[in-house]
């Protein structure tokens, strides 16, 4: 599902956000959703769940946006049902509507358009009429997308204007081995391979100190790549990363050799979540800021822009919340107390097990 295309933020509702923002900086065109809400929209008298200063949210509400997270992000639908994950889910709901509301009125008119302009990407990935099957799988009208949509683009875009050009500067210069570009060879010999075909971790050490002998012995790097390498993105190339952002890969392990290791000089085999690596750094460079893309700065942007949410979240959303009254869930305990109730100082109910907003839902940040 391309909404989730990419997982940048460390709650789900945000994890949804920054992956569509960081597709609107890939400049789509915007293609209209201006299909007309329904004349005959029935009014919401389902229950209250939740007040805060200025709002309120319902259970219908609240399960629409369940909904909305099952059609983004399908690989969390199955948290939508836990307890814990609801008290998560309305407060980030009332943190956007709240933002939203506040913003000024050139972050709501570019909340629009952003919007629309993710509506229409996917309507062009998907095709139209997958688009709307998998939204009335889900009990879904486009126009509720839309809202949702309206409503996080808008929080981000304001937040994201707040963001001074020295707060980029200092980011960067607090990961600058992120931007560093570099240009090496590498095999891997995966866990996986082939057409789904497994090895075991055994299997694959055994093979790759098999494959560094024979480089150690004077094999050339690109024929063993060819032969053994399970990288389909390289093997055909002999294992070729050429001028490629260091930051780009999140795989543990593997950023920190391409970073450390001499030039030229052959690694021992390395384990990650794929398998074992052989890499051959051939050059590094630094990036100053200057040297940046619009996109890299863009990028840095939208991830502060998205941390003074995270902030607002954890310092200031206590005091706009008063009350907080979820629907029981099944993997709640009936002695555990009731879920109703005024919000504590921290904003949350006296349901068990309870995650902060940091906690993960779903998501690792880049």
């Amino acid at each position: 599902m391309s909404f989730n295309r990419r997982k940048a933020w460390k709650g789900i509702i945000l994890t949804v956000v920054s992956a569509m923002m960081l597709s609107v900086l890939a400049a789509c065109e915007k293609s209209g959703a201006d299909e007309q809400q329904d004349a005959a929209e029935p009014k919401d008298t389902s229950k209250v769940v939740a007040t805060y200063k200025g709002g309120s949210i319902t259970e219908k509400e609240l399960e629409t946006q369940k909904k909305i997270i099952s059609f983004t992000s399908p690989d969390d639908a199955q948290l939508v049902s836990l307890s814990y994950f609801q008290d998560f889910l309305v407060k980030q709901m009332i943190a956007f509507d709240y933002l939203s509301s506040k913003a000024a009125e050139s972050s709501k008119k570019e909340g629009e358009k952003q919007a629309d302009q993710l509506i229409g990407q996917n309507k062009e990935k998907m095709g139209e009429e997958q688009f709307k099957k998998e939204l009335e799988s889900r009990q879904l009208k486009e126009e509720d997308l839309r809202n949702y949509l309206v409503k996080t683009m808008t929080a981000m875009t304001d937040m994201n204007s707040k963001v001074t050009e020295d707060e980029v500067k200092n980011k960067f210069e607090a990961n600058k081995q992120e931007y560093t570009v570099a240009t090496l060879h590498h095999i891997l010999i995966g866990l996986q391979y082939g057409d789904k075909k497994e090895r075991t971790k055994e299997e694959a050490l055994k093979i790759a100190k098999d494959v560094k002998s024979q480089l150690d012995q004077g094999a050339d790097f690109a024929d063993i790549a060819k032969k053994y390498s399970d990288d389909s993105a390289t093997k055909e190339s002999g294992g070729l990363y050429e001028n490629f952002t260091v930051g780009q890969y999140n795989i543990n392990g593997f950023k920190e050799q391409v970073l450390t290791l001499p030039l030229g000089k052959i690694s021992d085999p390395f384990e990650t979540t794929l398998g074992y690596h052989i890499v051959k750094v051939d050059s590094r460079k630094e990036t100053t800021f200057d040297q940046l893309t619009k996109e890299q700065k863009e990028i840095i942007k939208y991830n502060l822009g998205a941390a003074k949410i995270d902030n607002f979240i954890q310092n200031q959303l206590k005091d706009i919340i008063q009350k907080i009254d979820l629907p029981k869930t099944e993997d709640q305990q009936p002695q555990g107390g009731a879920q109703s109730g005024k919000a504590g100082s921290d904003g949350k109910t006296g349901s068990p097990a309870q995650p902060n907003a940091e906690q993960p839902a779903g998501a690792g940040a880049k």
